[in-house]
């Protein structure tokens, strides 16, 4: 069982819930992601893609890259999770989903900011989409990173449970290896 603070659960128990709350935050940032991505194969056999310059171009090939990357690794949990089903490391899939998930959601922010660098080029044609594209990447950060480091600081979201923030970092908290101690 856990630490006496906090849900009474075993390291199996932990893991399994863990995997369903990743699984329900991977749902949302994949269905985007590949929507995203679909949009963005189908531009290059648009009329106007040959309108584009040079620079434009290299925009979007990097968008495109950037698009693959972060459908590669927000589907990688998956795959992860199926590859090792059965083999009593859930909590170490747990471990390498999660960090495969922030992973994503960096390039997440790395492919809407080349995407809003893109679609801003070629409607305004002029300097003020940089600075739509650095305004928006600062509401990214401040949504996804700094409100919930903020909420941390502030104390408003309660306090971790210790062995939850071990396992994130690779530790296995107070209790022994999750190795050979629970079925994915």
């Amino acid at each position: 069982m856990t630490s006496s603070r906090g849900r009474q659960e075993t390291q199996e128990e932990r893991a399994d819930r863990q995997w369903s709350e990743l699984l329900q935050e991977l749902r949302v940032a994949q269905t985007g992601v590949q929507i995203l991505f679909g949009f963005l194969l189908a531009v290059v056999f648009q009329s106007r893609f040959a309108d584009l310059g040079d620079t434009d171009r290299n925009i979007y090939v990097v968008t495109v890259m950037l698009g693959s990357a972060t459908a590669a690794a927000l589907i990688g949990p998956v795959s992860y999770h199926r590859l090792l089903t059965g083999r009593r490391m859930k909590p170490e899939t747990v471990i390498w989903a999660s960090r495969m998930t922030v992973l994503g959601l960096v390039l997440l922010f790395c492919t809407m900011c080349s995407v809003l660098l893109l679609i801003l080029r070629v409607a305004l044609h002029n300097q003020l989409a940089l600075w739509l594209v650095g305004a928006m990447a600062l509401w990214f950060v401040a949504c996804w990173f700094v409100f919930p480091v903020w909420a941390l600081a502030r104390g408003r979201s309660g306090r971790r449970d210790p062995e939850d923030e071990d396992e994130e970092k690779g530790g296995d908290g107070d209790e022994p290896s999750g190795r050979g101690s629970g079925a994915t």
